[in-house]
């Protein structure tokens, strides 16, 4: 059956039409800010405290753009006639969001969960040069970071929790077989005879 003459221009104005009578929805940004979602990648952060400075997420970044710099330091022994130890420290941790493509492999690689992702955005600048941010501002960013979403009701228990659960229950149970074996000593523990009381 021929299409009737018109219909595709009638199609058309019945879309503006429906499309008039509704409200806008454009952000008036940045005098509204966005609703983002809660694990948006926006900038990555840096909790120092646990970079170890391995070099593994400057390593694995495809686009080179992480710059570190550490120094050595001698740690003194914990123990009388221990060694002493060597460890690292770091100097300088500096991502460049010019270079950067958001993959989050370094966040991925990290084995000591020193990187992670915030949602913050607002960080344009009008040089080039300056959206290379030290660990300063790294650090800043750290604080925006959200918590992590709970586990399922049904999911497995993280290893380490699992792990120090073992190890407390262990210890739990040595305790009170030690406290058994101590009121046991005492029970069998034979009491002053009737001479010894006389004796006395």
């Amino acid at each position: 059956m021929p299409p009737i003459p018109g219909s595709g221009l009638a199609k058309g104005l019945a879309v503006t039409l429906r499309t008039m009578t509704k409200r806008t929805v454009t952000a008036q940004y940045p005098d509204v800010q966005p609703e983002l979602p809660p694990r948006t990648r926006g900038v990555i952060g840096l909790f120092e405290e646990n970079c170890t400075v391995c070099m593994l997420c400057a390593r694995e970044c495809p686009d080179w753009c992480i710059y570190i710099d550490s120094h050595k330091e001698t740690v003194p022994p914990a123990a009388p006639g221990g060694r002493e130890r060597s460890r690292n420290v770091l100097d300088r941790f500096a991502i460049d969001f010019a270079l950067c493509m958001y993959c989050g492999i370094c966040i991925e690689v990290c084995p000591f969960d020193a990187l992670f992702w915030s949602p913050e955005f607002e960080y344009a600048e009008t040089d080039i040069h300056e959206l290379t941010h030290e660990r300063d501002k790294l650090r800043e960013w750290m604080w925006t970071v959200p918590e992590p979403p709970a586990l399922d009701p049904g999911a497995e228990e993280p290893k380490e929790i699992a792990a120090a659960r073992k190890t407390a229950d262990k210890l739990r149970a040595q305790e009170e077989r030690e406290a058994q074996e101590a009121q046991a000593d005492q029970g069998a523990r034979p009491g002053p005879t009737a001479e010894q009381e006389g004796q006395e």
